[in-house]
Order: structure tokens, then C-alpha cells, then sequence
């Protein structure tokens, strides 16, 4: 049985926060850094829909569920103020405009044998990206962090070991929860073991109950999407094993232009399910494997978020939330490192995205679309004529 909640009333129509996730959706590029900062600087700082608190609890139990971290905060800001039927209009509407433009390249991908001038574009795109996100997760980590001397060390403990790794650890990211309520509280070891360890009543074991090939998709981006935590960028490594070791559904370099198409496109990361089930089975594959991928997200969002929105004030609980979220942008800052360290590799393209930076700190109501739409020019420019 839930508990009952008391929702104070919105300043903001269902359908205004519908039409903003489908903005988003459409225009929102960046990958899962940018993405949640942009939800932070529209909805919590500008519009003011959204409150710190209920922004920092949405980010610790994405952070905490398995499944692309983009996509469970927008469910878990649908879901504040409007509950059940918001998180899921939310959700539909944050990766809709996404899915139809990989299901659009999937269809040109297919009748033109490839996509060449992709490289040329997300040349130019990707190098923007890196600015884009630099500059958004500077901000928020300047906004959640403050003075508190243990909340940066926890942000750069997870910064270092997710550059190093190049992965999110999720088990540090929930002790990192557990030492700042430690610290906050500073009580005895009771039983928190069980939210600590819920995750691992995740693993079963593949069905072989069908072999059709659907319902292998099916299957298989289920599991992805219910058994790989952090963000939309994580799940890479799993699709490769199993869409092209196990499975050989795709090439490596099919595999490659997949994960380009979700680069260059707006809205989350984790689209490029999308992509590759487009060309494995067609739109009927596609949309096996996006929605396969989205309803663990949308099921673990949904299902604690009341429970969590209950007890997410309680002082012991906010400190865990506290901890979880600095450990989250600590992770976020790492992969920023990361995907600047693959994409920025020349010198055009280190000017390209310090130009970004400059931009966004010096003329701040400059929205980022005219920027990738510049980027992307650029990028032609320079491949196919310099």
C-alpha cells in the first residue's frame, strides 16, 4: 500500500511541463550532463516549477535505480507534482523527438548505404558538446556542492575513479551515501543494507521462452535497460557485447554509426536503441527496443517515488541523498574528462569547444541549439572543403 503524500500545489500546468520536456527533447543536446542541467537552470533556477529538494531527490534515486539517468530524473519531475499520469506524459514526451529522428536516420541509413557525412558533423557537434557540458556541470556542481569540505571530497573521489575506470561505480556512489549519513547523523550501523543492496535482486537469469527474433530484441534491451546503472552513455559497452559479439546483429562499424546518430541528436543518449533496432528488424524493432529499454527506467522511477518523496526529508535520509548526489556529479565531472579526452583530439577542435565556453559564460541567454547548429557547419566546412 503507497503512503498517502500531501502535493502542494503546482505554479505550472501539466501540459506546460509536458511541452517543455518535449522542447527539451527536441533541442536538448549534450548527452545526460547537459541534459539534467539544463532541468536544473529551467525548471529549479529560471521558472522556479521545480524545488532544490525535489530536484536533488529525483537525481539521487536516478542515480540509485538502474537505467539511463536522463530520462528517470525527467520521470521523477513529472511525477512531483502530477504523479503517476505526469511521470508517464513526461517520460513520453522527454524521448519521443529523439526516437523519430533515429528512426528517420535509421530509414536514410538503410536506403543510402550509410551516413558518410556524419563523421564531418559530429566532428564539429562533438567538440561543442564537450564545451556545452563543461560549462553545465561547472554550474551545478558550483550550486549542489557549497563549502561543504566532505561533499567535495566525495565529488572528487568519484571524478577520479570514474576518469580511471571510465565507468560509473555504483557501489562507491552508494557508499558514498552512506559515509556523509554517517558522518551527518552520526549514528550507529542500522538497516540501510537493505536500500543499499536492493540492486542486486535485480540479476535473473534470460528466459529461453521464444525465438523469435522481436522478442529477442525485446529481451535483450530489457535487460540493458534494467541492469545498467549511471547514465545514457554507460549502456554502451553492454549493447556492443551483445548486439555485436553475442548476438552479431550488427558490424562494429554499424555499431559505431549507431552510437554517432545518438550523439548527434537531441534528447537522451540511450536513444541509439532506437537506431539498432531499426536496423535489425525494422520500425518494429525500433520500437520493441526503445520501449524494451524505457520501461525498467520508468517502473524504477515510479514505484519508490513515493516512498522516496515520503521519506526524503527525513534528516538521515537527506544526508544519504546529499552524499548520492555529490558522488552523481563527481561521476558526471569524470565523464566529462573522458568524452573530452576521445572528441577533443586536434586543434581545431580545442578551439572549437574553448569558443563554446567562452560563448555560454559571456552571453548567457544564447540557447545551445544555434550552437550545435553552428558546430555542425563548422564541421562540414572543414571536413569536405578545408
Amino acid at each position: 500500500m503507497q503512503p498517502k503524500i500531501e502535493f502542494e500545489k503546482p505554479g505550472y500546468s501539466l501540459k506546460e511541463l509536458v511541452g517543455y520536456f518535449l522542447k527539451l527533447g527536441t533541442i536538448g543536446f549534450g548527452g545526460p550532463p547537459a541534459l539534467i542541467s539544463y532541468m536544473h537552470r529551467d525548471l529549479v533556477e529560471d521558472r522556479k516549477w521545480i524545488s532544490e529538494e525535489d530536484y536533488k531527490e529525483g537525481l539521487a534515486l536516478a542515480q540509485l535505480a538502474p537505467g539511463p539517468l536522463a530520462a528517470q530524473l525527467s520521470i521523477y519531475l513529472g511525477y512531483v507534482h502530477y504523479r503517476i499520469w505526469g511521470a508517464t506524459l513526461v517520460g513520453f514526451a522527454f524521448v519521443l523527438p529523439s526516437f523519430l529522428m533515429v528512426l528517420a536516420l535509421g530509414f536514410a541509413y538503410v536506403e543510402f548505404g550509410g551516413l558518410p557525412w556524419m563523421q564531418a558533423v559530429f566532428y564539429g557537434i562533438g567538440a561543442a558538446v564537450i564545451g556545452i557540458i563543461a560549462v553545465s556541470s561547472y554550474k551545478l556542481t558550483k550550486k549542489t556542492l557549497g563549502k561543504d569540505w566532505l561533499l567535495w571530497t566525495i565529488f572528487a573521489v568519484l571524478s577520479i575513479t570514474t576518469f580511471i575506470t571510465e565507468r560509473e561505480i555504483l557501489w562507491l556512489i552508494l557508499f558514498a551515501g552512506f559515509v556523509y549519513w554517517l558522518y551527518k547523523t552520526k549514528a550507529k550501523l542500522f538497516a540501510l543494507h537493505v536500500f543499499f543492496f536492493s540492486p542486486v535482486f535485480l540479476q535473473i537469469i534470460s528466459p529461453n521462452w521464444t525465438e523469435s527474433k522481436l522478442a529477442k530484441i525485446g529481451w535483450f534491451f530489457f535487460k540493458a535497460g534494467a541492469f545498467v546503472f549511471g547514465s545514457g552513455l554507460a549502456i554502451v559497452p553492454f549493447l556492443y557485447g551483445g548486439v555485436v559479439k553475442e548476438n552479431q546483429w550488427l558490424t562494429e562499424h554499424q555499431f559505431l554509426d549507431a552510437v554517432a546518430v545518438a550523439m548527434i541528436t537531441p534528447g537522451p543518449v540511450v536513444i541509439t536503441v532506437g537506431f539498432i533496432g531499426y536496423l535489425v528488424a525494422g520500425v518494429p524493432g525500433a520500437c520493441v527496443a526503445a520501449l524494451a529499454t524505457f520501461l525498467p527506467c520508468y517502473l524504477f522511477t515510479i514505484l519508490p517515488a513515493p516512498y522516496f518523496k515520503k521519506w526524503g526529508k527525513h534528516p538521515s535520509i537527506k544526508a544519504v541523498v546529499d552524499g548520492v548526489t555529490a558522488a552523481a556529479i563527481g561521476a558526471i565531472a569524470g565523464a566529462v574528462v573522458i568524452l573530452a579526452k576521445r572528441q577533443v583530439t586536434d586543434v581545431i577542435s580545442v578551439l572549437i569547444a574553448l569558443a563554446t565556453i567562452a560563448i555560454l559564460f559571456r552571453f548567457k541567454k544564447v540557447q545551445e541549439p544555434y550552437i550545435i547548429i553552428l558546430a555542425a557547419l563548422l564541421g562540414l566546412l572543414i571536413k569536405y572543403w578545408i
